[in-house]
């Protein structure tokens, strides 16, 4: 049974915000930042303690975040408390981890994106037979 790709897959114009909103949670900071503030309202120097990363590391993502429209910072004296700006965000990640449940491991051994740790990358590979 075909199915009518045109019926099917939305223009690429459609696809845009998508990619952006996957491209702004693409790294492993930023989603440790999502996670921590799903909890409540977190200043960078918070974040900094939690994280265990540089506070110009932290600031950096929680810009990209804060650029997405995904977090929102709340100015108090010279103080600032970020927060998420919508609870879907925290539906966005369960859904994705109920899904990596399904597929087990495929997504983390993918040679494009994976996170196999052990595994070298092809310019280390030619240096140590070269």
């Amino acid at each position: 049974m075909a199915i009518e790709s045109e019926a099917v897959l939305p223009e690429q114009g459609d696809l845009s915000a998508a990619v952006a909103l996957f491209h702004g949670l693409s790294d492993g900071t930023r989603l440790a930042i999502v996670r921590r503030l799903a909890h409540g309202e977190a200043r960078v120097a918070d974040l900094v303690e939690q994280l265990g990363s540089a506070q110009s590391t932290v600031s950096a993502h929680v810009a990209c975040l804060r650029d997405c429209g995904l977090v929102v910072g709340r100015p108090q004296g010279r103080q600032v408390f970020y927060s998420l700006t919508r609870p879907e965000l925290m539906d966005l990640l369960a859904s994705a981890e109920t899904l990596l449940a399904a597929t087990g491991n495929a997504v983390a051994l993918c040679p494009n994106y994976g996170t196999d740790i052990g595994a070298t990358t092809t310019d280390e590979t030619k240096e140590t037979q070269g």
